[in-house]
């Protein structure tokens, strides 16, 4: 059983030969609506793969909500927005290299939202957090039974206060905490004595580290590196997404870190194949 917790979205794509220029018009290749967002987009990988999934997450009474409800039906929902909350709606263009560009409101309109009992994560293997929803996160947190991963896509003020809960953290080539660089990311966050830690870096290599001990009891950190296989990207929306659902569901069946790891990044690497975050599930 896999608990997500964090962003939903309802996203609007483009298919597009290139971004457009300032004042110009272009005419899509095609078009879809979706639902979008890191802990979405988890919660439906996980469930593809065979978890049983809760989704945590700001969705309200709207008419857009129940379409949201329809897209995630078979993951069981618990809402932590008021009902006048609306899912945010993200635009994203894709071209036909498949790099993409995103303009969403995430949930800076949420406002207050209703922090759910422990009782959420009872059975629970592995608890996700994308980082969306800190005021969340932070207390389910501190239920230490199940594993708690990070889906590191950007740093969001906050984030602190969680990272010291954390077993699992893997972020992406842009991540960065404040003041400071990508390139220290893996140095920071080594700080607070994560267990595990890798760092994506698209069609590169993933930077592990893992925490181990000396006999004399002193933490240190072991790196090695996980090659990614080339292929031919023509949609790279949502594959962090979906490695991060996917290494949730190898850890939740029991796998060790670097192997969950190496299964989730041949599914993102399926996932830029296709054209749709849930492309890759066609014919499954």
């Amino acid at each position: 059983m896999i608990v997500c917790v964090g962003l939903t979205t309802i996203d609007h794509t483009q298919r597009i030969n290139a971004f457009p220029e300032p004042n110009k018009k272009i005419v899509a290749k095609g078009s879809t609506i979706d639902v979008g967002g890191p802990a979405a987009n988890a919660a439906r990988t996980a469930r593809e793969l065979g978890s049983q999934v809760v989704l945590v997450t700001a969705l309200g009474k709207s008419a857009l909500s129940k379409l949201v409800r329809e897209f995630l039906a078979g993951i069981e929902i618990v809402d932590v927005a008021p009902a006048s909350f609306q899912p945010p709606i993200s635009t994203v263009m894709v071209t036909d290299s498949g790099d993409r560009c995103v303009v969403s409101t995430n949930n800076t309109a949420l406002g207050d939202v209703r922090v759910p009992d422990a009782e959420v994560l009872s059975g629970a293997n592995v608890v996700l957090h994308d980082g969306h929803l800190l005021p969340v996160s932070v207390p389910l947190s501190q239920v230490p039974e199940p594993a708690h991963l990070l889906d590191g896509g950007s740093w969001k003020p906050g984030l602190e206060k969680l990272l010291p809960q954390l077993d699992v953290a893997v972020i992406s080539a842009d991540f960065k905490t404040p003041g400071s660089t990508p390139q220290n990311a893996l140095d920071e966050l080594s700080e607070y004595k994560i267990h595990s830690l890798a760092r994506s870096d698209g069609p590169g290599k993933v930077e592990i580290r893992e925490l181990s001990w000396d006999e004399e009891l002193t933490p240190s950190y072991e790196t090695n590196w996980l090659p990614v296989e080339r292929v031919r990207a023509v949609d790279t929306n949502g594959a962090g997404d979906v490695l991060h659902g996917a290494l949730a569901h190898y850890l939740a069946e029991g796998k060790k870190f670097q192997d969950a790891l190496e299964a989730a990044t041949k599914m993102a690497t399926a996932c830029v194949q296709h054209h749709g975050v849930m492309g890759w599930t066609n014919g499954r």
